[in-house]
Parts: C-alpha cells; structure tokens; sequence
C-alpha cells in the first residue's frame, strides 16, 4: 500500500482519482482497506481545506421556508408583524433573541444557526 498524507491539492485529486478506481473494493480485502485509508485522509483533507460553513441566519430561514412550502406570513408568530418579518428577510432588521428562541422552538431551525453574526443591508 502505497498511501501518503494530503499536503496539496495535487495529492487531493490523485486521491480522489484512487478512491475512484478503487470505489467497488470488497471490504476486508487489501484494496477496501486501501479505499478505506484513502476515504479517511480525503476527509480529513477537506475539513480543514474546504470547510462547510453554516449558512447565515437569513439564508437559514429562507431555505427552511422554501422546503416546507411556507410563506412570508407563516413566520409573523415567530418574527412578529408582516412589516417585522420583512425587515428581518430584507436584512434591514437583525433577529432578536426572542426571534431566535421562537424559531427554534417553532420551526426546528438550529439556535447556533440562528445566534450567528450576519451583515445588514445598510440604510
């Protein structure tokens, strides 16, 4: 086995280019052990390379809005008025703790989500 750590994006494909050869290896045999390895290091890689960020409160709100189908009038009970609630998606208006708390509670949408820093749009 002829496996190395992932220092550089040159060693990032050429292992991405081994998993894919390697991708229907049986496992317990030398080559799934290798795909294994391989798949390990390639994650390891891309966490600290390509990290995953959270998405911005707004966005977070948005997004669960357009996969449960709801509307803008959906969020008053957690937002406040139809007015507060378009301050809030139009960036004019940062979310409050309250808001915070009632769309976690209400809509599931994770507190540290919501907690984060965001830009206003400026007036």
């Amino acid at each position: 086995m002829d496996i190395k750590p992932i220092h550089t994006e040159a060693d990032y494909e050429a292992a991405l280019q081994e998993i894919d050869g390697l991708w229907n290896a049986q496992a317990g045999t030398a080559d799934g052990d290798k795909l294994d390895v391989l798949v390990t290091l390639v994650e390891a890689y891309e966490e600290k390379q390509h990290p995953i960020l959270p998405p911005d409160p707004v966005e977070a709100i948005l997004h669960y809005m357009e996969s449960q189908s709801l509307t803008r009038h959906d969020l008053e009970p957690y937002l406040g008025s139809r007015a507060r609630v378009a301050e809030v998606l139009n960036r004019k208006r940062p979310l409050s703790l309250n808001m915070i708390r009632k769309l976690q509670a209400g809509l599931g949408i994770p507190a540290d989500v919501l907690i984060q820093s965001y830009e206003l749009e400026r007036a």
